[in-house]
């Protein structure tokens, strides 16, 4: 047996709603480059009903791709409609719709007397809003998945009706998620199992398995369920996801790779880019990947004990069962120098996974000149956040121009900032306690703007004295967070830019407009 398992990435949709971890069209564009790249089967794109900013993502990412393109819709037909008008230009295009089926999701999500008086009366409500949303979604294209939400709690009786009715209405793919992580592996192989026992025609449709990790099991129970019959795992590339995350992407695709022996399963992943996506992703997200985390964590093909470093040196399967190069961690330490041309440096970036266009090269280089002027060696993460830093400006409102700290044992701690908006720049001072909160303080003032600051955490995103160090703060304004992120190799100056993009995404987020009063830039709160 060596059965095709198709993988299904929701980095881009599901990964995003990690809070903090929104992504711009751009940055959109770029992860979904790398993942066609690392050759996923289907690109959940994102929900294209949900914003504008969705929609063009959407739209851009389904004209370009060579790969299935996915985008999400609940059962309602401007949702549908809308999901439709993103991806029409697209190659290869699936519309992905869903409805909650366990009784707590139904007489929590319709407890409205409208859609039935009794769970009996609901769920046949529910039942045929599946059944005509995905009659309506098959109107525009053939390809249409369905998802039976919190399939883990629902009535296995019900659940079968249910994804039996997808089916009917024209579902070629039946997704059964176990959306909060509830259930224990060999509960849910039973039923992947069950409902190919009790759904007559699921032989017309893939079935599909979609679970998180409230309990650190999203995994093990992606693995059961492809053991029982099912033949699509959708996932994310770090595990990044609602909550605590979904399904990871590498470590599926590696425990299938590693254990072939028993599986029998293969995937049609190119592995060698598993770590350039996952330090993609952990770029533009902000979400740091842990060091113990399996497969991409910097301490995955690291060896301290004694015992362990004898064993690898005398042969490297004793305690590796993966080569690093297996999934694209070489050991390459110095990439590019202030000497170094922009075709280097192109050919480089490329490798990684970027693929900026003419302007934007041109406008990376520079940058890369900067670093390298500071740092006698650039690594390949100081390209990463160059090009993040890069990508961002392209959506940047207003700009830090000018930062000037005094700060010391004996002094109170003073900021001035210069904040550059259009041809304008507006110029602030401000103590604080320390020199950081002086210099967010400094950029309140020239906003005329005070979010709450939810978390602020600094990092060395590279080794050694001259290591370009990452700040990533997330701010609070109203029911919105809005996570923003700085790099220099001065940390206050990472931290006071981080702040300053947070904001920045806010006034895009909010669509908040900005005028100007006695040489003063305002920002009307919504």
């Amino acid at each position: 047996m060596n059965e095709h398992i198709i993988i299904f990435d929701t980095t881009l949709r599901d990964g995003e709603q990690s809070p903090g971890a929104s992504l711009n069209v751009y940055e959109k564009l770029e992860i979904a480059r790398q993942l066609a790249k690392l050759k996923v089967d289907v690109i959940e794109a994102g929900f294209p009903v949900s914003s504008p900013a969705q929609f063009e993502a959407v739209k851009r990412i389904a004209e370009e791709s060579e790969a299935i393109i996915a985008a999400l819709s609940r059962a309602k037909e401007i949702d549908i409609k809308s999901a439709y008008d993103a991806l029409r230009n697209g190659k290869h295009t699936r519309i992905h719709t869903f409805s909650s089926t366990s009784d707590i999701h139904i007489l929590g999500k319709f407890s409205d007397r409208k859609y039935g008086v009794s769970l009996e009366e609901k769920r046949k409500t529910v039942l045929k809003m599946s059944y005509d949303a995905i009659a309506y979604a098959k109107t525009f294209m053939d390809d249409v998945e369905f998802s039976a939400e919190d399939a883990g709690r629902t009535d296995i009786g019900y659940l079968a009706e249910v994804i039996e009715t997808a089916i009917e209405a024209g579902a070629t793919t039946v997704n059964v998620p176990d959306t909060t992580g509830y259930t224990f592996p060999v509960e849910y192989g039973l039923m992947i199992s069950e409902l190919k026992k009790r759904v007559s025609n699921i032989h017309k449709a893939v079935i599909s398995v979609h679970c998180h990790n409230d309990l650190g099991l999203a995994v093990a129970n992606s693995l059961a369920g492809i053991n029982n019959g099912a033949r699509q795992i959708e996932c994310t590339v770090n595990g990044i996801g609602e909550r605590a995350g979904n399904a990871s992407l590498e470590e599926i695709v590696m425990a299938l790779k590693v254990r072939k022996d028993i599986c029998g399963y293969q995937t049609g992943i190119n592995s060698e880019e598993i770590y350039n996506t996952s330090k993609m992703v952990s770029g533009f997200t902000g979400i740091v990947v842990q060091p113990n985390k399996a497969i991409v964590g910097e301490n995955a093909f690291a060896h301290e004990s004694g015992i362990h470093q004898d064993g690898v040196l005398k042969d490297k399967q004793t305690y590796e069962i993966m080569t690093p190069e297996s999934v694209g961690v070489y050991k390459t330490k110095l990439v590019l120098g202030r000497h170094s041309g922009r075709h280097g440096l192109t050919a480089r970036l490329n490798e990684l996974g970027y693929h900026p266009s003419e302007e934007e090269m041109q406008k990376s280089y520079e940058a890369f000149l900067e670093i390298a002027d500071k740092k006698k060696e650039v690594f390949d993460d100081d390209l990463r956040v160059l090009m993040g830093d890069e990508i961002y400006k392209k959506e940047q409102l207003h700009e830090l121009v000018y930062l000037h700290v005094n700060a010391g044992t004996d002094v109170i701690p003073t900021a001035t900032v210069k904040i550059k908006s259009g041809e304008e720049i507006f110029t602030e001072s401000s103590i604080g306690d320390g020199p950081v909160d002086a210099s967010f303080n400094a950029i309140e003032r020239a906003l005329g703007f005070k979010p709450v600051v939810e978390s602020y955490n600094v990092r060395s995103v590279t080794s050694g004295r001259q290591a370009l160090g990452e700040a990533i703060i997330r701010i609070r304004s109203g029911e919105n967070s809005f996570t923003g992120r700085g790099t220099s190799t001065d940390i206050i100056e990472a931290s006071a830019k981080a702040f300053l993009q947070a904001i920045n995404l806010y006034l895009v987020f909010t669509n908040t407009k900005v005028e100007f009063r006695e040489d003063k830039l305002i920002i009307n709160q919504v």
